[in-house]
């Protein structure tokens, strides 16, 4: 029997770890192009200051699991009719069993304007590597105005991302004397500061002592950085019918962006993505086995899944355990096990200052489900201690080896 995984990210390679754990003699393949890993949960605090981004990287091959067989090769078609992928130089590779791990597509470009003026013009964002650096970059040369963090209307990893670089910037203006002289903006294409309830009353009381201005229904279209000045697609409403759209300006001297996002292209413009609706073009997985909905021999987890809840590392943590089971089982001829499931868990540290991280935990209909038996609404150090230094561990050492 042979599985191959498409990406050597964190899905991959913590399936791909799991998998050999439970069955050594399978043969598996890992098609990945990158030499090096991110941890990329560490970026916000990059942007912030508190971490160098060479902290985040390190070698592919360091944590490939032993074993297994390491196609340094991008995929580019499927054939599931076939149970064949292809790869970049045209090569067409079989498999019984595919999972589909790719993660998740940035879109800078579908912003007008945003690639030539990012890391520039005061215009920066946590998504990226090198732009996590430019970003503390571009704190340490503000000196007072308008900073706008956004939030868009595409499905994003690490939703919490856009919340958090703005607490540790708006902390960063107070601890540098400039926050009197500063207005801080959150204009967000979505409808509240938080979907989960209880975390959505504790963030807001955030947003309320800190005078932070709220501009929702605001989506990023344009960004002018030379003239610094973003333009939003704003959605007016009467009650809840939506009445007009307009476009907004906003000046600023200080613009953090959340790039639109996407499955990647040959994941989207494939037999094996939704079709229509609110989550087309991502992987058509079911919501609890993370069996593709069509081809059963196939799976998907991570990023590019067209599952109604957030994308973080956490998310994957619960859905490989759900994805190496059901291979096996099947392997075995078992059928899929119906107790086993993912239940749209996810976890979100959202930093609300350099020294305190609220942790919110969820699964699927944005219902809570926190890990801890205190109240984790309210923002504690004992949190960012497991954000800053806990939880890094625990993935170098533990979960991309397929230790849950």
């Amino acid at each position: 029997m042979k599985v191959i995984i498409i990406g050597g990210g964190t899905a991959g390679l913590t399936v791909a770890a799991q998998l050999k754990k439970k069955h050594s003699d399978l043969k598996v393949q890992i098609f990945e192009p990158s030499d090096h890993h991110f941890y990329q949960p560490l970026y916000t605090l990059v942007g912030a200051g508190v971490d160098k981004k060479e902290k985040t990287k390190r070698l592919t091959k360091d944590y490939m699991p032993k074993g297994v067989e390491w196609i340094k090769q991008k995929v580019v078609s499927f054939d599931p009719e076939n149970n064949s992928v292809t790869d970049q130089e045209g090569k067409s590779h079989s498999y019984d069993y595919l999972v589909v791990a790719p993660g998740i597509q940035i879109d800078w470009h579908l912003i007008e304007g945003l690639t030539d003026t990012l890391g520039k013009n005061g215009v920066c964002s946590v998504y990226g590597y090198q732009e996590s650096e430019d970003t503390f970059k571009m704190l340490q040369n503000f000196k007072g105005g308008k900073a706008v963090f956004t939030a868009g209307s595409t499905p994003v990893k690490c939703g919490g991302a856009s919340q958090k670089i703005m607490y540790l910037s708006e902390a960063y203006f107070r601890k540098n004397g400039i926050r009197d002289k500063s207005e801080v903006i959150f204009a967000s294409a979505g409808t509240t500061i938080f979907g989960v309830p209880g975390f959505k009353e504790a963030l807001q009381k955030i947003i309320d002592e800190r005078k932070i201005e709220t501009r929702f229904f605001h989506d990023l279209i344009k960004v002018d950085g030379p003239n610094r000045r973003a333009t939003f697609r704003v959605k007016i409403y009467n009650g809840n019918e939506l009445t007009e759209t307009q476009e907004k300006e906003i000046d600023f001297d200080l613009l953090h962006v959340v790039p639109p996002q996407s499955a990647p292209d040959f994941v989207k413009n494939s037999p094996l993505s939704i079709q229509d609706g609110k989550l087309k073009g991502w992987l058509d997985v079911d919501h609890f086995s993370l069996q593709h909905n069509t081809y059963p021999n196939i799976f998907g987890l991570g990023d590019v899944c067209g599952l109604p809840t957030a994308k973080t590392g956490a998310a994957v943590r619960k859905q490989a355990p759900v994805v190496s089971n059901n291979i096996i089982r099947l392997i075995n001829k078992q059928g899929i096990d119906t107790k086993l499931i993912y239940n749209g868990y996810s976890a979100c540290p959202i930093l609300t200052d350099y020294k305190h991280v609220l942790m919110a935990e969820f699964e699927y209909g944005n219902k809570p489900k926190p890990s801890f038996f205190f109240d984790t609404t309210k923002p504690r150090w004992s949190m960012y201690l497991l954000k800053h230094y806990l939880l890094p561990w625990l993935y170098w050492n533990l979960m991309l080896k397929g230790r849950n």
